[in-house]
């Protein structure tokens, strides 16, 4: 297939795997409403957590994850809760909440520092000093003890939406 674009390889990471326990932060969390700050461990206090890392709003890869998240309907299970993490402002978000028609939540990481706690760091092609998380897919039960990863090894790359939802509804 010619792709308008070129399939990076990107390196190998420590990202957490299975059995893990990822580390707490707290950012400002976005819905289409407004925006408040909040830790991961509140979130994992009242239940599991799929912490779905995606490149800045508006990127195509950004668009369609959070399409196929929309369409599959993981926003609206009651086993757990799925949550964005992106360098994208709340305002940003808000506008991609709006435009998807998405009813979730959005980690605001302007720094990317979530993304480097996690070693999922993607440094931009051409952008010198900017970077945003690669695509990457954490299953949280509530202790923040990884129950699934999934990190992207190129770029662009998308999970097993199909296996994903699985493990969403095994939460």
């Amino acid at each position: 297939m010619d792709l308008p674009f070129d399939v990076v390889d990107l390196p190998d990471t420590d990202h957490p795997e299975e059995g893990d326990r990822v580390p707490d932060f707290e950012r400002p969390l976005v819905n289409d409403e407004y925006w408040e700050d909040v830790s991961l461990s509140e979130l994992t206090d009242d239940g599991p957590v799929v912490l779905v890392f995606h490149p800045m709003d508006g990127a195509f890869p950004a668009t369609y994850i959070w399409n196929e998240i929309r369409d599959r309907g993981w926003t609206e299970v009651d086993n757990c809760e799925v949550v964005g993490v992106s360098i994208s402002t709340p305002y940003e978000h808000e506008t991609l909440l709006d435009e998807r028609g998405v009813d979730a939540r959005l980690y605001s990481d302007p720094a990317n520092g979530v993304a480097e706690q996690f070693d999922i760091v993607n440094d931009l092609d051409g952008m010198s000093g900017i970077s945003e998380p690669r695509p990457a897919i954490f299953a949280l039960d509530e202790e923040r003890v990884v129950q699934y990863a999934w990190v992207a090894d190129e770029w662009p790359d998308f999970p097993d939406y199909d296996e994903v939802g699985d493990v969403i509804e095994g939460l």
